[in-house]
Parts: structure tokens; sequence; C-alpha cells
């Protein structure tokens, strides 16, 4: 069968700059590369008690049949999202099929013609991806940058004095290609001095800050002032879905407005009933250990670069990132490593701007002390 030209060509760029994707495999290597922090994903115990939760609620249907405006809403939705509102302190919640589709949901639909975006120039695919499908006008400020926003933000209110215009200021509480954290206090004041909505994304936070895991924002105690935080389980939790908190008003909206939302069918029983169960992890005795056995993973691993001098980026969350420059020698880096028995992905341009090049190291509640030093002194003879 024939394929156009024009993406041959794109192709066999991607293959000269030694940055071609192709699709991961399952490997006995030591995990380093998994977003799966507190090891729920692999959990037996949780495993057995979704299929518990699911035959105690009869609900055994494989798929949820429609969208949920349609068939697809079944009682499990409610449930979920309800413990949601509780855990999370939050007036509503709505579940999406996943991160990128919340994300998609959001910024195409909220922020209006004439509005302003104002966004982390780091900020993951998904947002960009939404930004583009909007109608409002978008810039970008300096990574982590109070002050650039500071300054985007006088600009925008005082150039648009009593015009019918909405700001909406968007950023990670942890960066996935960094792992390191904004202001997230100092921008909430900002926001709400210059009157503008503050969107976070939560995704790698969730299981892994607060002292039941619930992410940055309630542990610096600034959920009220947040005008939207999208959480996803496929990370921290180890399960699939995403949600959207804030309130009743933006749930409203979003169910009517929000395309990713509407026009898709809804996630299946069994996929609602591992949130569900996830989030009883969290909260019980499995959920304290994996979160102490983790920060104490974290700990542990940025005392040993340290004191090997590795370039690391600064980061307290699972994410860390070891910059090395150039496709080639991070690749060839990450398959020395793998050679030793780690999993160690290498994070390639153009995923990261080029001389950004770096290889990203995800902790776990499982990784072992031994396994993180030995990775950390491999690391240090190649790097």
């Amino acid at each position: 069968m024939n394929f156009p030209e024009r993406l041959k060509r794109k192709i066999e760029l991607r293959k000269k700059e030694n940055s071609l994707r192709n699709l991961g495999e399952t490997n006995n290597l030591i995990d380093f590369s998994s977003n799966d922090y507190l090891g729920f994903a692999q959990s037996s115990d949780l495993h057995f008690q979704v299929n518990k939760l699911l035959d105690s609620l009869e609900a055994s249907q494989n798929g949820a049949t429609g969208s949920r405006l349609l068939s697809g809403n079944h009682k499990l939705y409610n449930l979920v999202e309800e413990e949601l509102c509780s855990f999370h302190n939050s007036e509503s919640a709505l579940i999406f099929n996943s991160g990128y589709n919340a994300n998609l949901g959001i910024f195409s639909s909220i922020p209006q013609r004439g509005d302003i975006i104002l966004y982390d120039e780091f900020i993951h695919a998904s947002i960009r991806d939404g930004i583009q499908l909007s109608n409002a006008k978008s810039y970008k400020f300096k990574h982590n940058s109070i002050e650039y926003l500071k300054k985007r933000l006088q600009m925008f209110v005082s150039s648009n004095e009593g015009a019918d215009q909405e700001i909406y200021v968007v950023t990670e509480s942890v960066f996935s290609m960094d792992g390191d954290s904004p202001d997230l206090k100092e921008m909430t004041q900002l926001c709400k001095k210059y009157e503008a909505y503050f969107i976070v994304d939560e995704a790698h936070a969730l299981g892994v800050f607060g002292k039941k895991g619930e992410g940055l924002i309630q542990k610096l105690g600034i959920e009220h002032d947040v005008f939207a935080r999208v959480l996803t389980f496929g990370k921290g939790l180890g399960c699939h879905g995403s949600a959207v908190l804030g309130s009743k008003e933006l749930k409203k909206f979003l169910v009517n407005y929000a395309r990713s939302f509407i026009y898709t069918t809804g996630l299946a029983p069994h996929s609602l009933a591992t949130i569900k169960t996830a989030y009883e992890f969290l909260l019980g005795k499995k959920g304290r250990e994996s979160q102490q056995l983790l920060e104490t993973n974290i700990q542990h691993f940025r005392k040993i670069a340290k004191e090997l001098g590795l370039n690391f980026i600064q980061s307290s969350s699972a994410i860390h990132c070891c910059v090395i420059s150039g496709n080639e020698k991070t690749k060839n880096i990450a398959k020395n490593l793998s050679e030793y028995g780690f999993d160690v992905k290498p994070i390639l341009s153009p995923t990261v701007a080029k001389g950004k090049e770096r290889l990203r190291l995800c902790l776990h509640s499982y990784n072992t002390s031994n396994e993180i030093t030995e990775v950390l002194q491999k690391l240090a003879t190649f790097a």
C-alpha cells in the first residue's frame, strides 16, 4: 500500500536525528522508569479487592456501553466522584477517561475568544494541545518564574481594563520532564491579586505529596484558591482515568461543553472500581507504608546523587532527571544501564529541547536502597 512521500521524509528525519520512537517492551529489569510510584499497579491485594467490590455491587458488565450522557453513567461513577470530593476537599469532581482528555476538555472549552491563557513554557503536551483547540490567545512564561508571570499579568491587566476578558494561569505541581515544582503559594497570591483563574495539573503529585497522598495543592492548603485541579490516576495510583476538581459550576460547564467528555464512551466499571479501591489503599495501612518507603527512597537518592556530583535537576518528587545533552549519548547511557539490569529511559529531543536531553529516573516504594545506590554509581561512570 502506498504511503505519502512527505510522511516518509518525516520518519527518515527522525531516524537521522536518532529520535525515532518505538513502542516499549516488557522486561525484567529493575524499574526506574514507570510512574507506578507506590506500587499499586502491581499489587495483588488491590486486584483482589477490586474484584470483590465489583461482585458486591453486582457490577459485572465489561464496558460502559456508551458516553456518560447516554447509557454509560453507571452507579460507580457517582460513588467515586463523591469520594473524590471528600478526599480532596472539593465541591465537585468530574471523571475523564485520561489526563490527556481532561486537559483537552478544559482548555478547548473554558477559555473563550478574547480571553488570555498564560502557561509555563514546560507545560505538558496535553495542555498545549488543549490550548491549540481554544479560541483564546495564549502566551508562555519562563519556567517556574514568578517574576516573569507577574510581568505578564501586569501587562494584560493594564492593557485590557474594562474589557470582557478573563485570564487563566496554568502550571503543573510537579513537572513530568524535570521533577521540579513552582512556588504554588506565590502563584496563587498573584492570581488573586490580578483576578486570574489558576489551573494546576497534579498528575505527578497525587499519591506522593500530602499526609494521605492528596497532592501538593492540598499539602499547601490552597485547594480553595485554585479554579481547577487535574488529577490523573495512571501514575501514583497505578490505575487509569483522571478527574477535574473544582466548583459545581465548573462541573456543569464541562459536562455541557467539554467535547472530550461528551463524545467518548465512559470508563468500564472495572476501571472505576480500581480507582475507588486505590483511594481506599491510600487511606489505609498499605498507603501509609508505601508513601513512607517512597519518601525514604527519595531522600536516599538525593543524598547519593549529591555525593557522586551528578547533574540532576533539583527535585523533591519521585521524578529525577539527569541532563546529558545529545540524543545519541543519552540513548547509549540508557543502553549501558540496561546491560547492568536497570530500566532507565532516555528523554530525547523533540520531547525536550535540543541540548537538554536527559535520563529520567522514577523512584518507587519498592526500589531498595542498594538498587538506588548502584544505579547512581553506574550512571556516574557513564555520564
